[in-house]
């Protein structure tokens, strides 16, 4: 049997200077086919050579990634400083408009870290470019050294509101995850529900009120070791059976040729 694919947003960059290239994270990859049992394939995230309605009846579903580059503070209303980082403006066109298109025709996508800023400020949300700045806040940015399993030690407990979509899913109210990022939401969008906070009260898990599909997105990692780690399971367990649903019933024309 044939398995539904996700689409998984791309991140520009450049080899040793000169070559401009698309590139996703092996861990992302590995997470969709693995956890999720689905297909993953890169989009290049570029209004130039993507549209939202051709990506939308191509792919199941999407994972909208993490990367180095932030979204725009204009995007927010905000001026962009020093603090910001670095930027791919070209994602940032494709990926806000495609959320909230995706929200309302109830197709299924997975935000982690950039991505989960990204739903906050596709609904109106603002950013902050360095949440450890602001009082009682810890610093949640990777380990400058160490080995892969040292920087995505689970380091943090994520509290989810009883009762709430996250506590459904993974059957418990809190939970152990790592963390690895600067920027964080300083105000959630019109239908963002915050749904989990980390111990200083950090928004660590969201999604979108009212939406009709899977939209849950989380700020930390959960693609590392995912089809082993019991949080990751369940996360993108439930990704993929969301996106099972929608191809079954949504038979877009690569399938439906095959």
């Amino acid at each position: 049997m044939q398995r539904p694919i996700v689409g998984i947003i791309g991140n520009s960059h450049m080899i040793t200077d000169t070559y401009h290239v698309h590139a996703g994270g092996y861990y992302c990859s590995h997470a969709i086919s693995k956890a999720a049992n689905c297909t993953p394939v890169i989009i290049p995230t570029d209004p130039d050579l993507v549209g939202i309605e051709e990506l939308m009846t191509h792919f199941d579903g999407f994972l909208f990634t993490g990367g180095r580059p932030n979204v725009h503070p204009e995007e927010y209303g905000h001026e962009p400083t020093e603090a910001h980082g670095t930027f791919d403006r070209a994602r940032d066109k494709v990926t806000l408009p495609l959320i909230r298109a995706l929200t309302e025709r109830g197709q299924p996508y997975f935000g982690i870290c950039r991505g989960f800023q990204e739903v906050n400020v596709a609904y109106g949300g603002t950013l902050h470019p360095e949440i450890r700045d602001l009082p009682g806040r810890m610093n949640h940015r990777m380990p400058p050294d160490g080995t892969l399993d040292e920087i995505f030690e689970l380091r943090q407990t994520v509290t989810f509101t009883e009762g709430g979509v996250f506590h459904r899913l993974l059957g418990e109210t809190r939970v152990r995850t790592n963390t690895l990022h600067g920027q964080g939401i300083l105000e959630p969008g019109n239908r963002i529900v915050i749904d989990g906070t980390a111990e200083d009260g950090t928004p660590e898990a969201i999604h979108v009120d009212g939406a009709p599909g899977f939209t849950l997105s989380v700020q930390w990692h959960p693609e590392f070791n995912a089809d082993k780690d019991p949080v990751s399971v369940k996360l993108f367990g439930a990704f993929g059976d969301a996106v099972r649903a929608w191809a079954g019933e949504h038979k877009h024309p690569v399938l439906r040729s095959a």
